[in-house]
């Protein structure tokens, strides 16, 4: 009996050190996940918030392993962990990219609209100023268009202010949507009057 105490205190004593020689190895596994993450993070809750949420549950998952003492399920999930913060980093560099690719193309975008438009609305200012001088309207404008025209010009300018602000502030993507729509509506107007875009 006294032989089997001593060999199952021999047996706790191994496995108290195996538990201690896995806290470091455990330790640094969770430091590694951290830094790892942290390096993707910005990026990350930027352009996939959902993805970097569920690695930072199973995160916390191995973070509780630890404070339990469990090294071992933080060492063997430890890989895990790190598998799924490279896919969240390759998912939010392609948006990333995505996103910078949908910038150009509106900055490119931009560059003719803020040409136009301004033009169509002082072309359209000064066929109003004409048309109501005259006595005669050409055929196709009424006087109910006249006045919808003059009245529309407001909410042109309107339009391509906040066009124009969006431009300013940088978002180039609401920029030429907004620029598009004052584009459209000019066209309307002219049409109206009996002019071309």
């Amino acid at each position: 009996m006294k032989k089997q105490s001593v060999w199952l205190l021999a047996l706790a004593a191994v496995l108290v050190v195996g538990c201690a020689n896995q806290k470091g190895p455990a330790e640094q596994a969770i430091a590694g996940t951290e830094t790892a993450l942290a390096a993707v993070r910005e990026d990350a809750q930027k352009y996939v918030p959902d993805q970097l949420q569920a690695v930072d549950a199973q995160l916390a998952a191995l973070r509780d392993s630890l404070s339990k003492g469990d090294y071992k399920a933080v060492l063997t999930g430890a890989p895990t962990v790190n598998s799924a913060i490279r896919s969240l980093k390759y998912a939010a560099e392609a948006k990333k990219a995505d996103a910078e690719a949908a910038l150009a193309k509106a900055k490119d975008a931009w560059g003719p609209l803020s040409a136009e438009v301004p033009k169509a609305v002082d072309a359209i200012e000064s066929r109003i100023a004409a048309l109501s001088k005259s006595q005669h309207l050409p055929k196709g404008v009424s006087k109910d268009g006249l006045a919808a025209a003059k009245a529309g010009v407001d909410s042109l300018k309107s339009m391509w202010s906040e066009a124009s602000n969006a431009s300013a502030s940088g978002d180039f993507s609401s920029a030429v949507t907004k620029a598009q729509a004052a584009k459209d509506k000019a066209a309307q107007i002219m049409r109206s009057l009996g002019m071309s875009f």
